[in-house]
């Protein structure tokens, strides 16, 4: 039996597309200063991934987050938001995913991303005026492809797939705008971004990932997925200008290039012959060293754990679904050049970063199915004569 999607029935259809609308849709951080916007080489849903072979799938996926609430290891500064200090970072970033099935079971997808940044902080701008530097453009592109294990025309109520690809440097990483407070005599003065609002990293990445569904009992699908993004390159050459600030600090001048990661698990449900929901849990962050390659220059670990309910509408070949992740744990553990400094002076080290309370994640997909043949028997053809 030759699959496509036409296989399934409508609740198993949608229930599947929130698997990915809900769990291994573009993986995103929650709002961490330390986590730019980043996404893994599949698409929006899992529909995406399920295309027979010929058909294409277009989407975009739109995700906003505001990071302001301050964290060293898992302990919150609440003291940064009473005394005006805190930083504040507001993200948004578009998606452009394109995925092809080159079979059945073999597909490819193209992400293109886009983002602005901003970030207003005290600090950064002689930490006597609060100022606002803005970052937008092009991100790091990313191409990959997966595979299902398992038939799907014979695994319609489970299955596995893996899949890889690579991440191209194709977004700033030196982007720059003006400091205040910081050039000579207290002047402007034109320096790099701060990392958390970069465009690009800088480096090409490696990407890992594999997502699995299972049918429960009718309706409901259980889910799990996980990303890995490897990041070979140890810096990317651009300036901090944070060994300005303290002089144990010069270990930190110029950018690291860090690997990032998330896990997700759930469960999806469908409502309606329209409409079906899913609640799981999601862990992803920035490790303190990585798997490849070294682990010096500036990055700011971290971590969120969150419960990240979502939503999709499905009709015809057009679909949307909204997430919403909301953080349950943060933290901001030490990072290698906290180790470092605390080796060298003796004295315990560990940053902060800035967290968001929750991300909107909403996306939009349409498929273009490829033309079929019917075939006709030849007595069923003469009536036609």
């Amino acid at each position: 039996m030759k699959f496509t999607t036409t296989n399934l029935n409508l609740s198993n259809l949608i229930i599947l597309c929130l698997l990915l609308a809900s769990g291994f849709q573009t993986i995103k951080a929650q709002g961490c200063v330390a986590i730019r916007h980043f996404s893994s080489c599949h698409g929006s849903q899992l529909e995406n991934n399920l295309l027979g072979k010929g058909n294409w799938m277009a989407g975009v996926n739109y995700r906003y987050f505001k990071s302001f609430r301050h964290f060293r290891g898992t302990e919150e500064e609440p003291d940064r938001l009473a005394n005006n200090t805190e930083v504040i970072n507001h993200a948004h970033a578009w998606d452009y995913n394109i995925s092809y099935g080159i079979s059945d079971r073999f597909f490819a997808i193209l992400t293109i991303p886009t983002v602005i940044n901003t970030r207003s902080s005290l600090y950064e701008h002689g930490r006597e005026e609060r100022h606002m530097t803005f970052s937008r453009g092009l991100a790091d592109i990313r191409i990959g492809g997966g595979y299902w294990i398992f038939d799907p025309a014979t695994h319609l109520k489970g299955n596995l797939a893996i899949g890889a690809g690579i991440k191209l440097p194709t977004g700033n990483f030196n982007a720059s705008d003006i400091f205040y407070n910081v050039g000579v005599d207290g002047h402007p003065e034109t320096r790099p971004v701060d990392q958390s609002i970069q465009p690009g990293d800088g480096g090409f990445g490696i990407t890992l990932d594999f997502q699995l569904y299972q049918q429960i009992v009718e309706n409901l699908f259980f889910y799990t997925n996980g990303f890995y993004l490897l990041n070979p390159r140890e810096t990317n050459g651009t300036r901090t200008f944070r060994e300005t600030l303290s002089p144990i600090l010069q270990n930190e001048a110029i950018m690291s290039v860090p690997d990032q990661f998330a896990i997700r698990g759930g469960f999806s449900y469908s409502l309606s012959p329209a409409f079906s929901s899913s609640l799981g849990m999601a862990y992803e962050g920035v490790p303190v060293e990585d798997i490849i390659g070294g682990s010096e220059g500036f990055r700011r670990p971290g971590n969120v754990l969150s419960v990240d309910p979502g939503i999709t509408f499905m009709t015809g070949n057009f679909g949307i679904n909204l997430n919403v992740p909301v953080a349950v744990r943060r933290e901001r553990p030490q990072s290698v050049t906290d180790k470092e400094t605390e080796a060298a002076t003796g004295n315990p080290r560990n940053g902060d970063a800035a967290f968001a309370d929750y991300l909107i994640n909403f996306g939009i997909t349409y498929r273009f199915n490829k033309k079929q043949t019917v075939n006709l028997e030849d007595s069923k053809f003469d009536a036609f004569n």
